[in-house]
């Protein structure tokens, strides 16, 4: 890859982890549209560990208190005070994420085959840029016009386990993590806040899985390695990642999901326009 294909491509990384926009359709296109070089698995283990530690960084605060909590519940740690009927909320939080990551990781193994050969066209991307696309328009709608959102603790186990089931089907290119879950976080009463912070909490867990098993596949491969490359690739992805998470939350409720909704509108009709005409 050249230098300036690095650039982009860890931007875009970035940038489109945490926007409902599909990251993965994002990195894709390049290649098939452009026919740009694959960047291969360094440059992929790269980009994710960028967009992992920001995440991380960014919620810090919220991972160590659920951390406490997590540990308060298996009566290990500070919080082992806590009794089974009086667990903190933080706790059950933990629980509710470690759970709600297993359909993902379940699906990502079962189906990473299927995906990897048949679901991974620009045809493919621009129908489920689409098709989510109105989805995520529909549950903003609604929640615009909802007057009373649900708070978080009372998503409860079962609205987590939908949105974990929901990030499983965004494992498909083009359908996006982040927009999947937020969506299915509306439509269940959250705010668009609430939506956006449980989504990405959740995607920690499952970056990280994703992450481990690139990093696994490079270990196995005979690959050369271009330590510049990840070096740059991990820092650009860790930088526009950090800055796309904090100003998303920022302009959220202000803009809701419209300009997203828009911008996959645009991008999914233009790809068959481009596929098609």
């Amino acid at each position: 890859m050249t230098t300036l294909e690095i650039i982009i491509l860890a931007l875009l990384q970035g940038l489109t982890e945490f926007l409902p926009i599909s990251s993965s359709a994002h990195l894709i296109l390049p290649s098939q549209i452009l026919g740009w070089q694959d960047q291969g698995l360094a440059f992929d283990v790269a980009v994710h560990v960028g967009t992992l530690l920001a995440v991380m960084l960014y919620f810090r605060k919220e991972l160590g208190t659920m951390s406490v909590a997590w540990l308060g519940t298996l009566n290990i740690g500070p919080a082992k005070s806590n009794t089974d009927s009086h667990i903190k909320f933080e706790g059950k939080l933990a629980w509710w994420i470690l759970f709600a990551t297993v359909p993902a990781g379940l699906f990502g193994l079962l189906g990473k085959d299927l995906i990897e050969e048949h679901l991974r066209s620009a045809l493919i991307i621009a129908l489920t840029t689409i098709l989510f696309g109105f989805l995520l328009g529909f549950a903003d709608v609604r929640a615009g016009n909802r007057k009373v959102h649900k708070p978080l603790e009372k998503l409860g186990f079962k609205g987590a386990m939908l949105i974990g089931l929901a990030q499983a089907i965004a494992l498909i290119p083009g359908t996006s993590r982040s927009g999947i879950t937020m969506t299915i976080g509306l439509m269940l009463g959250l705010s668009r806040d609430n939506a956006a912070r449980f989504s990405f909490l959740l995607s920690i867990p499952a970056i990280a899985m994703a992450g481990s098993y690139l990093t696994l596949k490079l270990i196995l491969s005979t690959e050369d390695v271009d330590w510049q490359a990840i070096a740059l690739g991990s820092f650009l992805a860790f930088i526009s990642a950090y800055a796309c998470i904090h100003y998303f939350l920022i302009l959220l409720n202000k803009l809701g999901m419209m300009p997203f909704v828009i911008y996959r509108l645009i991008l999914g009709f233009g790809l068959l326009w481009f596929l098609l005409g």
